[in-house]
């Protein structure tokens, strides 16, 4: 596909990179990124980035990870869709605050017990797990973040660590979720927690007037990688320049060495990385 041209109202584009100190190790990448459509460029797009909790007590958070973000993709996309027509607004948003993290929760459950059912955990798997309660999902733990920017709206929704940045047209940098005072050093909500969707941030904004220029999804290993905040939302207003100026194809180009980059001078850890980013002209 070329980017530049056939414009549509929405592009997607991300890279997630193993990180510099799970290549030392031995360890896979524990994060995962996954768009729809697949085409990453429409009127409705959803994207999704998952980080695997990645230590022994959780053996399969990679796979925890890459099913999140398949399944948090397609559950939003269709209910975006089936929404399309709603004219009240508020009945959309109450139906992504309250139904919607229950049945991502419900559908990544789903997912990973058809997982084990076709991949049973070995014995190490198991003594890792404790064997307690015949409850097997946390072997899979991982945290989600997700955006859907459709004609009417733009839906966020996090559990777990990682960031959300969204840019204007001027580069004005905001979050668009509170902050979870929880999530501290190495501590995170995760989707395999009791009432996982309890601990779920959502935030529904319509588009009144301006929408962002540039949505930002990132795993916790990107900010990480920075020597303080200010550094990482720098990032934001650097991009939304560069995709203007050189087209959003650039970034695509270029975006797993900076990545690549970012880990080995930074956290070490896996950095992922989506973009969206409402049409702005190519002006190479």
């Amino acid at each position: 596909m070329n980017l530049e041209n056939d414009t549509p109202r929405w592009q997607a584009a991300g890279q997630s990179v193993r990180g510099a100190a799970h290549e030392r190790s031995g360890m896979p990448n524990q994060d995962a990124i996954c768009w729809r459509p697949d085409c990453g460029a429409g009127s409705l797009l959803v994207l999704a980035v998952a980080d695997g909790h990645g230590s022994s007590r959780y053996p399969r958070s990679h796979t925890g990870a890459s099913l999140a973000v398949e399944t948090a993709t397609q559950l939003v996309h269709d209910f975006v869709t089936s929404q399309e027509e709603a004219e009240n607004l508020s009945l959309v948003k109450r139906a992504a605050e309250e139904w919607l993290p229950r049945a991502l929760v419900r559908a990544w459950r789903d997912a990973v017990d058809e997982h084990i059912k076709a991949n049973p955990l070995s014995e190490i798997e198991l003594d890792a797990l404790g064997r307690t309660n015949g409850d097997f999902t946390k072997a899979y733990g991982a945290t989600i973040v997700t955006v859907a920017v459709a004609e009417r709206f733009v839906l966020y929704l996090q559990l777990g660590d990682g960031e959300i940045l969204t840019v204007t047209d001027q580069g004005a940098v905001s979050k668009p979720l509170v902050k979870d005072d929880r999530l501290f050093a190495n501590e995170t909500t995760s989707l395999c927690t009791a009432d996982a969707w309890s601990d779920f941030r959502v935030s529904f904004q319509p588009i009144t007037h301006e929408q962002p220029a540039l949505i930002l999804l990132a795993t916790d290993g990107y900010p990480n990688s920075f020597r303080d905040e200010a550094g990482f939302l720098k990032v934001g207003p650097d991009i939304l320049h560069t995709i203007r100026a050189e087209g959003l194809g650039h970034i695509h180009e270029n975006l797993e060495r900076w990545l690549t980059d970012s880990t080995r001078a930074g956290s070490g850890d896996d950095v992922t990385l989506g973009i969206l980013c409402s049409f702005v002209p190519f002006c190479g």
